[in-house]
């Protein structure tokens, strides 16, 4: 496969050898024709590992280091045309009770790495983001926003600067480090109870391999500032343990409702109402402008997300507006089931 912002470049990917960053690097370094790929890592484990995966790519370079150091950062762009800035801290509950642990890698993290882009005089800048960036309840979600921010402000801070900043927006990524369905999992190994945190709970799910190719897509993409959004399906999570118990599940294994932990939200949310009057809807994704100065993309023209999708719920009898745009349909469990099989997780 071709691709502007890959072939032939140098390529840094922070968080190489998380759950996302691990696929992408895979993706990169098999499926284009990359000059180098650069993986910047506080996992020394992780990395080690990496090495020994890659020891006959004579292209990969393995950086031990954090996007909190502003000097490792800047040495480990020296060179680089592309960036893909995968590195972050993610658990809700865990940021709420480090709130300036969060702040220092999430959002000054992100700066280190935007400055640094801009001396180096780096080509393309892809931040990955999360839906709970949208309307966040959480010290994590606000990070995640501040981190949007900073990255699409950069674009008008690089002057005539070259950078192209972008960043993409996730929903739960399948299978993820620390995501439900392992836990899940262990817990109707060990007999149960599956704990969640509310019945009502919906979540925005996508794959690692959907997550991978958005990002893709956007550095193909990106002309600057802008957010891209991918339209996911989206499902109760109450439905998911069921699936899961029925599937692998011996004998009776029950579902324990533990309350909300802190900062965790009742119903994620993709595009915000506000956002949304701004939104352009492609086929597959939604995609945020730095600008109302719509661009049309190679390809693809995109209308503005119209009013009908923003949603409304009851209260006291009344339709009242809610901040969002809502799943056009959630799920059942013949098709989380699907879902599952796809993924090789059933």
């Amino acid at each position: 496969m071709k691709h502007k912002a890959i072939d032939n470049k140098s390529i840094l990917v922070t968080g190489g050898v998380g759950s996302i960053g691990a696929v992408l690097v895979d993706q990169l370094i098999n499926e284009f024709s990359p000059k180098q790929v650069r993986i910047l890592d506080n996992n020394e484990a992780g990395l080690f590992e990496a090495t020994r995966k890659y020891q006959k790519k004579s292209q990969m370079r393995f950086m031990l280091g954090d996007v909190r150091d502003k000097d490792r950062v800047t040495w480990a762009l020296k060179g680089a045309d592309t960036v893909f800035h995968a590195a972050a801290l993610k658990h809700v509950a865990l940021n709420e009770y480090s709130p300036f642990e969060s702040v220092k890698t999430n959002v000054v993290g992100t700066q280190n790495l935007i400055e640094a882009a801009l001396s180096n005089n780096i080509e393309t800048f892809i931040n990955i983001s999360t839906d709970k960036a949208a309307n966040p309840t959480s010290t994590m979600g606000a990070s995640k926003l501040l981190a949007e921010r900073l990255t699409s402000g950069a674009d008008y801070f690089k002057g005539g600067g070259r950078t192209v900043f972008a960043s993409v927006r996730f929903g739960n990524v399948l299978n993820s480090s620390g995501s439900v369905i392992p836990i899940f999992l262990d817990q109707i190994k060990n007999g149960g109870p599956v704990t969640i945190t509310d019945k009502r709970m919906i979540r925005y799910f996508m794959s690692i391999k959907e997550a991978v190719k958005l990002i893709l897509k956007a550095a193909e993409m990106a002309r600057g500032g802008e957010v891209f959004i991918l339209k996911m399906p989206a499902l109760k999570i109450l439905d998911l343990a069921q699936v899961l118990i029925e599937k692998v599940g011996k004998g009776k294994v029950k579902i324990s409702a533990i309350g909300q932990k802190p900062g965790e939200k009742l119903f994620e949310k993709i595009v915000t109402r506000t956002e949304a009057e701004q939104t352009m809807e492609l086929e597959d994704m939604y995609v945020l402008p730095l600008s109302i100065d719509y661009p049309n993309y190679p390809g693809m023209s995109g209308d503005v997300v119209k009013e009908s999708y923003r949603y409304y719920r009851k209260l006291g009898g009344k339709s009242v507006p809610e901040e969002g745009v809502e799943p056009k349909k959630l799920l059942t469990k013949a098709e989380i089931v699907k879902l599952l099989v796809q993924d090789n997780l059933l």
